[in-house]
């Protein structure tokens, strides 16, 4: 069984950014989570989750971030096995 690390980057909906931070973090306790300024004003939300792979995958925990309120695109920054 392993343990794996993955890093989203999750574009918020305009004006969503706190909302949707929020959301994520009560709704899937991420290990950390963090916004981040990409450009001229432009946020992204860094969530972190840790997880054995046997229990679940990363394609799952996107599928549950996709359903949030205030989340425009998601993307899989890093993944690694720990």
């Amino acid at each position: 069984m392993s343990r794996v690390s993955v890093i989203f980057k999750i574009y918020p909906n305009e004006g969503a950014l706190e909302e949707a931070t929020k959301r994520i973090k009560d709704a899937l306790k991420p290990v950390a989570i963090q916004a981040e300024e990409v450009a001229f004003g432009i946020k992204v939300i860094k969530a972190r989750f840790v997880f054995n792979n046997e229990e679940t995958n990363s394609s799952a925990i996107e599928d549950q971030i996709r359903k949030i309120e205030g989340v425009s695109e998601i993307e899989v920054e890093e993944e690694s096995l720990m």
